[in-house]
């Protein structure tokens, strides 16, 4: 079993998220590039920046005949078309570089045996053309399930839901490689908001069942496949759930860990708290659905959010200069623990999940506060801007910047020879074209 109670001190500084390398360009014929005028780009962070994807995902309105008893504004569908709407994903790829798609089963196969596999793909060809990452959620879910689900018995629905897992993970291998494998599994057994069969199963075989089932058939249909367990539950009941899935012996390649703040933003000390308590397991942690509100916030005395339904959740200016200071430092008190590799802002347009006003952007498309506020930090202080430099008689050259990925290439060119800064590699050899 993995060994638990790992420390890994903060730095608000964040250096452990920096360095330096060495390049050593060379010529078509393998001779150092000597005394040679070049200029260094950053391309990509390390840190995975991610949202839901843009423009893509269109009303989100259950439907009666799709998914029925889940509260409104719950479930997701992909509209076909083939691009999101050109000014939105003109902003979202100005900030962000991974994607997270949506694969909720009531949304995907509303009829049984026909699979919204083609709309999903144009997404995630989408996101490729653009050298967007791509993650898939979820794959196993109890809620937004699909009414032909309830009719069959615990034992036929088990077999469907691997072969659904088995289905789309072999289907989107090499286009969507990482997975929120399950997701919410604290409350999957005993959720008693709808009657679906994803938790009459869990309640008969238990949650580390349905954990393994996920996990094995996701790694059997792609051994090279990144797998999260991912949950809004950040109590002990977690951890506990956490631990009984390494004493069983099931490999977790990512924490996922929810903070949608309807009701106000965590805080620095409960960001470290959680930051402490789930960073002991030695497990990369992704932060995957982030919310921040610019206008009024949720009472306090609601414990589901969805039971806060709402026709009209407007921004406001107010609101809005709060949601840009309190986003600003929630990335920053999260990027100075090590463990942490991704995270995810759940939307970048208002009126998505609830009709809440956590977008980046307003319902008219204009930007807010916000929206400039984390880009200056992830694009601007957080990057290294295009830098004209030279090489050494021999050849060398050294490019201190964040982790992540970079292109080298000659001045005037529009593209150059990838290469990758990072901790494990302080030397890299580069051959220019």
């Amino acid at each position: 079993m993995r060994a638990l109670n790992h420390t890994y001190p903060t730095d608000p500084s964040l250096a452990h998220r920096a360095g330096t390398v060495r390049l050593r360009l060379t010529g078509p014929d393998g001779a150092p590039l000597a005394r040679t005028e070049v200029e260094v780009a950053q391309v990509r962070h390390a840190v995975e920046f991610a949202c839901i994807t843009p423009g893509f995902v269109g009303s989100v309105e259950s439907t009666a005949t799709e998914l029925p008893g889940q509260p409104s504004n719950q479930a997701r569908e992909v509209r076909p078309g083939g691009a999101p709407d050109p000014q939105v994903a003109r902003f979202w790829l100005d900030l962000f570089d991974t994607a997270t798609l949506p694969f909720y089963w009531g949304a995907f196969e509303p009829v049984e045996g026909q699979p919204r596999t083609a709309l999903l793909r144009e997404v995630a060809e989408w996101c490729r053309a653009n050298n967007v990452r791509t993650k898939g959620h979820p794959l196993v879910w109890h809620t937004v399930q699909p009414r032909w689900l309830k009719a069959y018995s615990n034992e036929e629905v088990e077999q469907l839901q691997r072969a659904r897992i088995r289905r789309e993970v072999t289907e989107f291998a090499g286009l969507v490689d990482t997975w929120d494998a399950i997701n919410e599994v604290v409350i999957m057994p005993v959720f008693d908001k709808d009657d679906n069969a994803i938790t009459r199963l869990a309640r008969d075989k238990g949650r580390l069942h349905m954990i393994r089932m996920a996990f094995e058939e996701a790694r059997a249909a792609n051994p090279a496949v990144r797998l999260l367990l991912n949950d809004f539950d950040m109590s002990t009941a977690y951890e506990c759930l956490i631990e009984g899935v390494l004493e069983a012996g099931i490999e977790i390649d990512a924490l996922g860990l929810q903070s949608h703040m309807h009701q106000g933003w965590w805080g620095e000390e409960k960001i470290a708290d959680v930051l402490d308590r789930f960073g002991r397991y030695g497990i990369p942690m992704h932060f995957t659905e982030i919310t921040l509100l610019s206008g009024d916030l949720m009472p306090k005395h609601i414990v589901d959010l969805n039971d806060w339904q709402v026709s009209q959740w407007p921004s406001t200016p107010e609101g809005e200069e709060r949601q840009a200071d309190e986003l600003v430092r929630h990335y920053k008190a999260l990027l100075a623990h090590p463990q942490v590799e991704s995270i995810t802002y759940w939307g970048i347009e208002d009126g998505g999940w609830l009709n809440a006003p956590g977008g980046l952007l307003r319902l008219d498309g204009s930007a807010k506060p916000a929206y400039h506020a984390l880009r200056e930090l992830v694009r601007g202080e957080w990057w290294l801007a295009p830098t004209a430099t030279q090489t050494d008689d021999d050849g060398v050259l050294e490019v201190t910047g964040w982790f992540g990925d970079y292109e080298v290439r000659r001045p005037g060119e529009q593209s150059g020879t990838a290469f990758r800064l990072e901790r494990e590699a302080p030397a890299v050899d580069v051959a220019l074209g």
